[in-house]
């Protein structure tokens, strides 16, 4: 029995998956309804490698007993599957909530083809409605990014666990900022990737492939419009 939209778009996207393949596993709730049906076909016989995009993710799939694989070690990954914090109508994306922006960027961008799973609430007219953007920055020089970042419009804050500051993989902090509804996010994507001390940013522009879409009434998959 599949329950709910998140658990519907992961197992419609499981039907794009081929036997020997290189799998981008993504991080996050949907993505992981995606890769414990990956670990149900693995047992089956299906026969992949996965590229994990974090240290959950890789203990999950290690749990699960799907091969894995260093990205420095395969030149090519044939399918990403992975959620989304927002999308826009053109298929730009809000990503990181989960603090793993940097890892799921490169992923992706090693991959042939991305596709992203979301249930219905995801999609934005503009990004940045219902979410905050996500950036990666270096702690030597949180407070210099959070400064450059506020020039640009936003009010940022540094990301907290447990009254602590987050630290993702890559022993960085996250400055979620707040731009409210955002015009143009390729060319804020451009100008944040310039400021001292940033790694990178939760804007994923130009990257999806394909939307698969989970609803209480079923699945929609769109292609990115050209």
């Amino acid at each position: 029995m599949v329950d709910g939209p998140k658990q519907r778009a992961a197992e419609r996207a499981l039907e794009l998956v081929r036997d020997g393949q290189v799998i981008g596993l993504g991080t996050g709730s949907t993505a992981r309804f995606a890769i414990e049906g990956l670990g149900r076909l693995v047992r089956e016989g299906l026969s992949i490698k996965g590229v994990p995009t974090s240290i959950a993710t890789e203990r999950m799939a290690m749990e699960l007993s799907i091969p894995l694989v260093d990205l420095n070690e395969t030149s090519t990954i044939d399918l990403t599957l992975d959620g989304a914090d927002e999308v826009d109508p053109k298929f730009n994306m809000i990503k990181g909530g989960g603090g793993a922006l940097t890892r799921e960027k490169l992923v992706a961008l090693a991959s042939t083809k991305r596709v992203i799973l979301v249930d219905e609430s995801k999609l934005v007219p503009k990004l940045g409605q219902t979410r905050l953007l996500p950036v990666e920055v270096l702690p030597f020089a949180w407070t210099l990014s959070a400064r450059k970042l506020n020039q640009l419009g936003c009010t940022s804050s540094r990301r907290e666990q447990n009254g602590i500051p987050f630290v993702t993989d890559n022993d960085n902090y996250i400055l979620d900022c707040d731009f409210g509804p955002i015009e143009d996010p390729a060319a804020l994507e451009e100008r944040i990737k310039l400021l001292p001390g940033v790694i990178e940013s939760g804007l994923f522009i130009g990257i999806a492939d394909t939307l698969v879409i989970g609803s209480e009434h079923g699945v929609e998959v769109r292609e990115r419009p050209a």
